[in-house]
C-alpha cells in the first residue's frame, strides 16, 4: 500500500487559510463590495487591492457552488485594484459586457467552458486582447446561442492571437466545423479539435508545422488528414481516438498506423482508442528498423502490426480503450502505459486520461463499477478509484449517466472494508459530490436510490451536519409524490427520520419550514385511503415525533394540518400496530408539552383515547408511558383548565397514578431525551402530585437503566435541586419522594464511580 494512497484516504488536514478566507468573503460579499448604480455592476469597497493570485483563486472557489455572472465579473473592472493572468470560467452566465471586464486584463491563459452566452463576439474580444495570450480553450460550441449569430453555421470563427501556443476548441454535438485563423498561428505547439465534425480543408491548419501535440478525438478522418499528420515531424503527442467505435474503422488499419508511426519519429504518446488501427491481433514477426539484421527481425514479436517499428523503443503511452478486436488484452504491446479494460491499471489510467470526455468516461466508470461489484481484490485500488470517481462526478454534474455510475461505485466503496479508513476531509467531499449529483437530477430514481443508499453508509446525522439543509431539501423531494411509492420514497423517509433525531431546534425548525410535517401527513393520508399499514406509515409518524420534539412551531403545524384527525383514523384502522401506536403517542407527548397548544387537545374524544391507553400494554410500557405523559402535562394546568366532563379529572388522576405504579422501573426504553426541561417543569406542580409522580418515575427509570447518559443531563439542567425541593415539600405523597430519592442516589453513585471520575 503506497504512502500516497494512505494520505488520500486519511487526509484530515484542515482547508488552507486562503480557502477558508475566500469562502467567508464569498458568503459575505456585501461586506467587501458595493453596487455601482450608474453602471449596474458591483465593485470592491474602498481601498481593497487584490493581486492576481487572490483574484484567480476567488473565481475558482466561487465557481464551486455559484454561477459567475456579470455582477461577479464586474468586480474585476478596475484593473488598478484587481489583476487576472488566468481567466477560467465554467458553466458561467457572463454576457459580452461581463467577459469584457475579464479579458481587458489581457490574460496569458483563457478557458471558457460551457459558458451559456459564448459567441463570435467573444472571440473577437479575445483577439483584441490577445497580445499576452499563450493558451486558449473554449466550447463546446453548441452553447453559442446569440440571435445575432443565427447565421454562425454558415460563417467562420475568427481567431487572432499571434503568440498563442495552445488552442483547444470543443465542438461537442454542434455540427459547426469551420474555423478561420486570421493569420497563421506559427507558434502553436498544441492543438485540440475534439468532436469536430471534420478537420478538412476548410481549416488553415496545414501551416502549423511546429505542432508537438495534436488531439483529433472523435474527428471524422480522411486520408488527407493522415497525410498531413504524417508530415508533422515534431509531433510527440497524437490522439486520433474515437468515442463511437463505428466511426473508427480505417480501410487499411495496419498500413495507416505504420505510416503514422514510421514518419512521426518523435512520437511518445499515441491514442487510437475506439478504432481498428490496432489490427486483428495476429502476431507479426518481421522488420523493426531499417538496417536491423535478419536475426533481430526474426526475434521481434508484436501483437499490434502497425507498431512493430517501436518494439525496441516503446511508446510512453498508448490508448487502446475500446479498440476493435480487444487490442488492450494482447501480450506483446510496445508501450509503457496503456489504457483499456483488460485490468484495473488500464481502467484507472483511462479514467484519468479521459476525464474531460463524458462519453468515454461513462464507459470507464461502468467498468469500475463492475470491477468493484464483482470482487474484493480491488480494495488495493480504493484511493485511486475514489480520486477518479470524485473528479468525474465533480466535473460532469450535468451528465446523468456519469452521476449514476459514480454514485454506484461510491456505494460499494463506502460500505466496504476501506470505510473506516476514509478521513473526515474525504468523507465530506464524497457527501458533497453525491448531493451535487442528486440535486441536479432529482427526477431520476436510479440516481436518487444510489445517493440515498450511499448516504446510509455514513453516521446520520453527524456526518452530514455540514450539508444538513441541502440533504433535507433533497430527501423531502424524494417523498413529495405519494404516487411514486417505491424504494426511493422508503429510504428517503428513513433518512429524514434519522436527520430529525439528535439535532437542535434550528434544524428541526428548518425541517418544518420546508414542509416535512405536511409531506409526512400526505404519506399517512395516502396509506389511510388504501388501508395499508407499512413501514412508511410508521416511520412517517416517527419522523414527526422527532421533528416536533421541543419545537412548538412544528407541533402547531401538526395540529393545523389535521394531524389529530389522522391520529384517530390510524388508531381506528390499525389498532394492533404497536410501533405505530408508540410513535403516534410520542408525537402527541411533544404537542402536550406546549402550553399554548394544550387547549386544542382538551377534547372529549381525544382525552377518552388517552385515558384508555393508560392501561395499554402495547409495546411494553411505551404507549402507556406516553399517554400518561400527555395527560400529566394537561393536568398540570390545574382544575380550571380541565373543561370536559368525561373522562373526569379525578378519574384520570387515579388511573394515571395506578399506571405509573404498575410500570417496571428497570425497563429498557425505546426513547431518547435531549433535554429534561419538559419533565423537570412538572416537578413544580405541587397542586397535582400525580404530575410529579409521572415525572420522577421517568427520571428514576432513565437514571437507573442509562446512568451514563442521563445523570449528567439531570445535573446540568438543575434537576437535583428540584428533587431535593420535592423531598422537603409536604404535598408530594411517599411514592413520589421514594422515587426522587432513587434519582438522587443514582446520580450520586454515578459520580462516585472511579471510572466516571477519571473520564470526566
Amino acid at each position: 500500500m503506497s504512502q500516497q494512497k494512505i494520505c488520500f484516504l486519511h487526509d484530515n488536514s484542515p482547508d488552507s487559510l486562503l480557502n477558508l478566507s475566500l469562502e467567508y468573503i464569498i458568503a459575505n460579499l456585501d461586506l467587501y463590495t458595493e453596487s455601482d448604480v450608474r453602471k449596474d455592476c458591483w465593485r470592491l469597497k474602498g481601498d481593497i487591492i487584490l493581486p492576481a493570485e487572490i483574484c484567480e483563486r476567488f473565481l475558482e472557489v466561487y465557481q464551486r457552488k455559484n454561477v459567475v455572472n456579470d455582477h461577479v465579473a464586474s468586480l474585476f473592472r478596475n484593473r488598478n485594484c484587481t489583476r487576472l493572468e488566468h481567466v477560467r470560467l465554467k458553466n458561467s452566465r457572463v454576457t459580452l459586457d461581463g467577459i469584457r471586464y475579464l479579458l481587458e486584463h489581457k490574460p496569458y491563459d483563457i478557458e471558457l467552458v460551457k459558458c451559456e452566452y459564448l459567441s463570435q463576439a467573444w472571440l473577437e474580444l479575445i483577439s483584441h486582447n490577445s497580445e499576452n495570450l499563450v493558451s486558449l480553450k473554449f466550447g463546446p460550441l453548441k452553447y453559442v446561442v446569440s440571435q445575432k449569430e443565427i447565421l454562425l453555421r454558415q460563417r467562420c470563427f475568427v481567431i487572432s492571437a499571434p503568440n498563442l501556443r495552445r488552442l483547444t476548441i470543443q465542438c461537442r454535438g454542434s455540427g459547426i466545423s469551420p474555423i478561420l485563423l486570421s493569420r497563421p498561428l506559427r507558434h502553436l505547439t498544441h492543438l485540440d479539435l475534439s468532436d469536430f465534425t471534420t478537420a478538412g480543408s476548410t481549416w488553415a491548419i496545414y501551416e502549423l508545422k511546429n505542432l508537438r501535440s495534436l488531439v483529433l478525438h472523435s474527428v471524422l478522418w480522411s486520408m488527407e488528414i493522415v497525410e498531413w499528420i504524417s508530415g508533422l515531424r515534431l509531433l510527440r503527442h497524437l490522439d486520433i481516438s474515437q468515442a463511437n467505435e463505428r466511426l473508427g474503422k480505417y480501410s487499411n488499419p495496419n498500413q495507416v498506423l505504420a505510416k503514422l508511426v514510421t514518419n512521426l519519429t518523435e512520437l511518445e504518446y499515441l491514442d487510437i482508442s475506439g478504432t481498428n488501427l490496432a489490427g486483428t491481433g495476429s502476431i507479426v514477426v518481421g522488420h523493426i528498423e531499417p538496417g536491423s539484421s535478419d536475426q533481430e527481425a526474426a526475434n521481434v514479436r508484436c501483437d499490434i502490426p502497425g507498431l512493430i517499428t517501436r518494439v525496441n523503443r516503446p511508446l510512453e503511452f498508448l490508448g487502446l480503450y475500446g479498440t476493435h478486436h480487444g487490442a488492450c488484452k494482447r501480450h506483446d504491446i510496445p508501450a509503457k502505459v496503456i489504457t483499456g479494460d483488460a485490468n484495473e491499471e488500464q481502467i484507472l489510467t483511462a479514467g484519468v486520461v479521459y476525464m474531460e470526455r463524458p462519453g468515454m468516461l461513462t464507459r470507464v466508470l461502468n467498468d469500475l463499477y463492475y470491477m468493484f461489484r464483482s470482487t474484493e481484490k480491488y480494495n488495493n485500488y480504493v484511493g485511486r478509484t475514489l480520486s477518479v470517481v470524485l473528479n468525474a462526478m465533480e466535473q460532469h454534474v450535468s451528465e446523468k449517466h456519469i452521476q449514476i455510475s459514480g454514485s454506484a461505485i461510491l456505494f460499494y466503496i463506502v460500505k466496504g472494508k476501506e470505510k473506516t479508513r476514509i478521513g473526515i476531509k474525504l468523507k465530506k467531499r464524497i457527501i458533497t459530490t453525491l448531493l451535487d449529483g442528486m440535486e441536479a437530477h432529482l427526477g431520476d430514481d436510479t440516481l436518487m436510490r444510489n445517493g440515498c443508499l450511499t448516504l446510509c453508509q455514513f453516521k446520520i446525522p453527524v456526518d452530514v451536519l455540514f450539508e444538513y439543509e441541502r440533504v433535507v431539501q433533497i430527501l423531502l423531494s424524494g417523498v413529495a409524490d405519494v404516487n411514486q411509492e417505491g424504494f426511493v420514497q422508503r429510504i428517503a423517509i428513513y433518512l429524514l427520520n434519522s436527520l430529525a433525531c439528535q439535532v437542535d431546534g434550528n434544524q428541526k425548525r428548518f425541517l418544518g419550514n420546508h414542509g416535512a410535517i405536511g409531506k409526512m401527513l400526505n404519506l399517512i393520508s395516502d396509506r389511510l385511503e388504501r388501508r395499508v399499514c407499512d413501514d412508511v406509515l410508521e416511520v412517517a409518524w416517527s419522523t414527526m415525533w422527532n421533528v416536533t420534539d421541543e419545537t412548538p412551531q412544528n407541533c402547531q403545524r401538526f395540529l393545523d394540518n389535521r394531524g389529530m384527525e389522522y391520529f384517530l383514523d390510524c388508531l381506528k384502522n390499525f389498532p394492533d400496530k404497536e410501533e405505530l401506536l408508540r410513535n403516534m403517542m410520542g408525537l402527541l407527548g411533544n404537542v402536550a408539552e406546549v402550553v399554548e397548544l394544550r387547549p386544542q387537545l382538551m377534547n372529549k374524544l381525544f382525552l377518552t383515547v388517552f385515558f384508555e391507553l393508560l392501561d395499554s400494554s402495547s409495546d411494553g410500557i411505551e404507549v402507556s408511558y406516553n399517554a400518561a405523559g400527555v395527560l400529566a402535562h394537561m393536568l398540570s394546568d390545574g382544575p380550571d383548565a380541565w373543561t370536559v366532563d368525561e373522562p373526569s379529572r379525578i378519574a384520570v388522576l387515579d388511573r394515571l397514578a395506578a399506571a405509573v405504579e404498575r410500570w417496571d422501573r428497570n425497563a429498557e426504553r425505546n426513547i431518547n431525551y435531549r433535554s429534561f426541561e419538559p419533565i423537570l417543569t412538572l416537578l413544580h406542580i405541587y397542586h397535582t402530585p400525580q404530575c410529579q409522580h409521572w415525572a420522577v418515575w421517568a427520571l428514576a427509570n432513565l437514571t437507573t437503566v442509562y446512568p451514563e447518559k442521563y445523570c449528567s443531563l439531570i445535573e446540568a439542567e438543575g434537576g437535583l435541586q428540584l428533587l431535593h425541593d420535592v423531598l422537603r415539600h409536604p404535598a408530594p405523597y411517599p411514592l413520589i419522594k421514594d422515587l426522587a430519592l432513587i434519582v438522587i442516589n443514582n446520580c450520586s453513585n454515578f459520580w462516585d464511580d472511579p471510572e466516571v471520575q477519571e473520564n470526566y
